[in-house]
C-alpha cells in the first residue's frame, strides 16, 4: 500500500481548481494508491471541447499548481497536436484530452478497480 502525501493532496485541489477555473468538463479523480503496480498515485482526467480549450486547461493547471502547490509537472506530453496532453508530476498525472479522443482511450474504464470521485464542471 502506497502512503498518503498532504502534498499530493493539495497538488490534486489545485489542478482541479485549474480545470475548474477555464471550464474543463468531466472531471475526475482516480486515486491509485490501493491499486497494486501503479505508476502514479493519482490520475486526473477531463476533456476540453476544442484544441484550443485543451491548450487553455493544460496553462491553467500549470499556474494553479505552481501558485497553489508550489509544483511544475516533470514532464509533458502531447503538445503538438492537443488530442491527449499528459502533464506528469511524478504522484499526480494530469490528463487533458479533446472530447473527441477521450471515449476512444476510456482511462476511467481501463483504472475501474481505482477509487474514483467526478467534481463540477465549473468552480
Amino acid at each position: 500500500m502506497k502512503n498518503a502525501s498532504g502534498a499530493s493532496t493539495l497538488l490534486v485541489e489545485a489542478v482541479v481548481e485549474g480545470i475548474q477555473e477555464v471550464k474543463g468538463k468531466d472531471i475526475v479523480h482516480l486515486d491509485l494508491r490501493e491499486v497494486p503496480n501503479t505508476v502514479s498515485d493519482h490520475f486526473i482526467i477531463c476533456h476540453g471541447d476544442s484544441g484550443t480549450q485543451v491548450d487553455a486547461i493544460l496553462r491553467s493547471v500549470e499556474r494553479f499548481a505552481l501558485e497553489k502547490a508550489g509544483e511544475k509537472p516533470w514532464h509533458t506530453e502531447g503538445l503538438s497536436n492537443s488530442e491527449w496532453v499528459l502533464l506528469d508530476f511524478v504522484d499526480v498525472v494530469v490528463h487533458i484530452f479533446h472530447k473527441d479522443k477521450r471515449g476512444y482511450y476510456a482511462l476511467e474504464d481501463l483504472w475501474g478497480d481505482a477509487a474514483s470521485r467526478r467534481y463540477e464542471n465549473v468552480a
